[in-house]
């Protein structure tokens, strides 16, 4: 068996009694899985349908309770968002905005572009495509939903993979970010929580966030993210604590360098992490689990495993408090379904095999050999340009920053106001005898009847394929037949 994540400061939740299990609930949306960016742009939604099928054939499903599928409305994203922005990609359609109507160019000035002939969303960060309007509702109702699971009291983990968009601004889209629905689930979260604690371990620097919340000293924003070179976006430095005011020092920022890996990554984050819970003393955290950050990614230049990046989930878990795990970035699709796969199994505390399971979608992860826990050869990692003293050196600045935090008394009347606000828990979940086996997908429907459930006597495609076709050595799991 293949061990989740890493050890942390394991404490007993109050709910389960033990120091494993939490109430873990989990929001996936099958209407996301069909969004499409463009030919040729890295961020692909699929992804999440992908985790979400690894996550069924595992067998997690059933030690999670499921929220109910709910996009968001315009008035719910109008509580962080620019009315003029929201009413701008309501109206966007790519047939629609190429006209003289002056949409496209009112969509240019938000950072949102048409895409022009074949493979034209390669050199678009922000394109223009079909449903664009609905998908921003349908991940930002997954993050407010799990916020509110939080808020009522009814989970101590709630989970949304199709959520972390944290570059979006409040009137305009960003690094493949339209509408930013952490910083809704942060503000739907203050309505419960006295501090809220945004820890970010994408590979790019979590800015939207930090900008939403720099003048707060109830929202304390935490980014572990590659810098320099030209990096996108080029901000969050060390010595990047936020304006003054309230809020200074609430932002704080952990840059590395190219080449990064497991043991230096937590040489920082640990240390770091443990210090800004001591501190701040939050009551709830919102960790954004870009996936970006991992090894082989299509566009992040670090090389972190699945097991490094999920000890960063093990570790903030192991605090006990009220816990929101978001995805975000994240661009070689089998990678970052393994990643998330094995942060759900994190979260719920158990231990999960490295081989993966035979399901629909397994054909993806035939390069990683079916296992999990995908390894490259070193000549496929970058260079690593941290040393041990540039570790050190960001190490102390940060917890030099972090001596400089002063917080007052964050019981606002705001706070008090909003903290009563009520959440119908009948609404948010699935009823138990709603949770019956999900219906499968054609692409999966097709898959398993090709390969799975051969007539009479033929032997399945699957058999043939994994048994008598073995690029790149033998594999045990290729050569065992179906039981």
């Amino acid at each position: 068996m293949a061990m989740a994540g890493g050890g942390g400061n394991s404490l007993p939740s109050p709910s389960c009694g033990d120091d494993k299990k939490r109430r873990v609930c989990y929001y996936y949306d099958p209407g996301i899985s069909t969004v499409d960016y463009g030919e040729g742009h890295v961020m692909v939604p699929h992804r999440v349908t992908m985790a979400h099928n690894l996550v069924a054939a595992y067998g997690m499903l059933g030690y999670m309770r499921r929220l109910r599928t709910a996009p968001a409305t315009a008035a719910e994203l109008a509580d962080f968002h620019d009315e003029g922005y929201l009413a701008l990609l309501q109206d966007l359609t790519p047939d629609g905005c190429g006209g003289d109507d002056g949409v496209g160019d009112m969509a240019r000035a938000r950072g949102i572009y048409a895409v022009e002939g074949k493979g034209g969303g390669r050199g678009v960060d922000n394109p223009v495509f079909d449903r664009l309007w609905d998908y921003c509702l349908r991940y930002s109702g997954g993050s407010l939903a799990a916020a509110r699971a939080l808020g009522s009291g009814t989970a101590d983990i709630a989970i949304n993979w199709s959520g972390g968009m944290h570059h979006a601004c409040r009137g305009g889209a960003r690094g493949f970010c339209y509408v930013n629905d952490i910083v809704l689930a942060i503000r739907e979260l203050l309505a419960h929580f006295r501090r809220v604690l945004y820890v970010d371990i994408d590979v790019h620097h979590g800015d939207g966030v930090q900008a939403a919340f720099e003048a707060s000293n109830r929202v304390m924003t935490v980014s572990f993210h590659q810098h320099g070179g030209g990096f996108f976006p080029g901000s969050g430095a060390v010595a990047d604590v936020g304006k003054k005011g309230p809020g200074r020092y609430c932002a704080l920022n952990v840059p590395v360098s190219v080449g990064i890996g497991d043991e230096e990554y937590h040489r920082l984050f640990e240390p770091i992490m443990a210090r800004v819970m001591e501190v701040f003393q939050p009551e709830a955290v919102v960790l954004q689990c870009g996936a970006d950050s991992l090894a082989g990614d299509r566009l992040g230049e670090l090389n972190l495993t699945t097991r490094g990046h999920a000890q960063c989930v093990s570790f903030i878990r192991s605090f006990n408090l009220p816990l929101l795990l978001l995805g975000g970035g994240g661009y070689t699709i089998n990678h970052v379904a393994s990643c998330w796969c094995n942060e759900t199994a994190v979260a719920i505390g158990k231990e999960i095999p490295d081989d993966i399971p035979k399901h629909g979608f397994d054909v993806f992860y035939k390069n990683q050999e079916y296992k999990l826990h995908y390894k490259l050869q070193t000549k496929h990692l970058h260079r690593n340009r941290n040393t041990a003293n540039s570790i050190d050196g960001i190490r102390m600045a940060a917890m030099e920053n972090l001596s400089k935090l002063k917080l007052e008394a964050a019981a606002s009347v705001q706070f008090e106001e909003r903290r009563h606000r009520s959440i119908d828990v009948g609404d948010l979940y699935y009823d138990p005898r709603e949770q019956e086996e999900e219906e499968e997908s054609p692409t999966a429907r097709l898959h398993r009847k090709l390969y799975f459930e051969p007539t009479g006597d033929q032997e399945s495609l699957y058999t043939k394929h994994r048994c008598n076709v073995q690029p790149g050595g033998s594999s045990s799991r290729k050569q065992r037949k179906l039981k």
